[in-house]
């Protein structure tokens, strides 16, 4: 490119989604005849529940959903979704807090356009989300990284969250249930970082959606009702895509005190308007509905869950904690790295080596750790089908042995 040609710094300094990246390449294999097993993205194999497609079937019919709505979303959506967050993390929050947005990464890429001025931090419990710091940096911000290992169960320590503090400290994530690691954070842990926030004027920023997705004696911990001082200057984050198997509806939102729901509706007006209405429409359908879907979908998940776990710790070398929440499984492979595997003695050094090793001669799909700020690991998604799970177990073992 001729040099009026380069693309922003902003823009450059911004690394594709790995999560995206893996599942591409899957797909492309896929698609040119090969039998690959993606344990890449976090999507759910159920198809959405009937009733929500037969209120989007409705909709498609209906003229009034052809037209522009309010930018922040259908009156209607925005009143079901407070109602569901009275009914499911148990406190009140009106309609006007309440922003639509096209999936949950616009509710998060809106929040730091919103809160952070150039330079400003954001403490990020690592393991995370692979866009998080990205989101961050695109606002002009510093991801600050505060790494809690295998050791404390993935779960932060308060002490080093504080040692991260500086005065440019704007915002702190929660994200319980964990992506990527599936952990539940403790109600002490969520309720320390609540009083240490307001202890020191720091934004929360929880995401949530992962909610109902707890296994076992794990229960998720809502830091707005457990810590009620903190919702002035706290915003959720959460949508449909997970809990009703919706990911490609794509309608997300963010819960936040009024003047920053007013702020991300400005922005949300500039960049994408309203969000599809016959979504929207299936999405009200989807939260005020009952949630028998939800539960039998996450006993599913248990049982793949336990499979998963299992037959990774049946692999030599590689150790996998148990998960408590979400569809994730997080293995340690540090002791894979090094050495000669798979039927032609390939040597990978580094987690990203090995995914891409384990891709190409093993057709099995897995996110490496350095997207997520874990070197040495891979996540594994079980939501696909126990048939597939259980393939691509035998053909990382079979490729690991071999």
């Amino acid at each position: 490119m001729a040099d009026w040609q380069t693309l922003s710094d902003r823009i450059n300094h911004v690394t594709p989604s790995a999560t995206l990246a893996v599942d591409s390449k899957a797909k492309a294999m896929k698609a040119a005849g090969l039998d690959v097993i993606g344990f890449g993205a976090g999507e759910p194999n159920f198809p959405t529940p009937d009733y929500v497609v037969d209120a989007a079937a409705a909709a498609c019919r209906d003229p009034k959903n052809y037209k522009y709505t309010p930018t922040p979303g259908l009156p209607e959506l925005r009143r079901a979704i407070a109602d569901k967050t009275l009914r499911d993390s148990g406190y009140e929050v009106t309609p006007d807090q309440v922003v639509v947005t096209n999936g949950g990464k616009q509710a998060v890429y809106s929040t730091f356009q919103i809160l952070l001025d150039e330079g400003d931090e954001v403490i990020i419990p690592t393991p995370y989300w692979t866009s998080y710091p990205e989101a961050v940096k695109l606002a002009g911000g510093k991801p600050v990284e505060v790494f809690a290992g295998a050791d404390r169960g993935f779960e932060p320590d308060l002490a080093a969250i504080e040692a991260a503090r500086t005065e440019r400290t704007k915002a702190i994530i929660v994200t319980s249930p964990n992506n990527p690691t599936g952990a539940v954070w403790s109600p002490e842990t969520i309720e320390g970082i609540a009083k240490w926030a307001i202890e020191h004027h720091v934004w929360v920023i929880s995401d949530e959606i992962y909610e109902h997705l707890n296994y076992d004696d794990a229960h998720t911990t809502f830091i707005g009702a457990a810590v009620p001082e903190v919702r002035d200057q706290l915003i959720v984050l959460n949508g449909v895509a997970k809990t009703y198997a919706m990911p490609g509806w794509r309608v997300g939102w963010l819960i936040a005190p009024e003047p920053v729901a007013k702020a991300a509706a400005k922005l949300q007006g500039h960049m994408t308007s309203n969000v599809a209405n016959v979504s929207q429409r299936a999405a009200i359908a989807a939260v005020s509905g009952p949630l028998d879907a939800v539960y039998r979908m996450r006993e599913a998940f248990d049982v793949r869950r336990k499979a998963i776990v299992a037959a990774l710790n049946d692999i030599e070398g590689v150790n996998c904690p148990t998960p408590t929440g979400a569809f994730y499984a997080f293995a340690d492979i540090t002791a894979l790295l090094g050495k000669p595997l798979g039927p032609d003695g390939t040597v990978s050094h580094s987690s990203s080596e090995f995914a891409a090793a384990l891709l190409d001669e093993a057709h099995v799909a897995a996110v490496p750790g350095e997207a997520f700020g874990a070197p040495g690991y891979l996540r594994f998604s079980y939501a696909l089908a126990d048939d597939q799970l259980a393939e691509g177990m035998r053909r990382m073992k079979a490729y690991v042995e071999a």
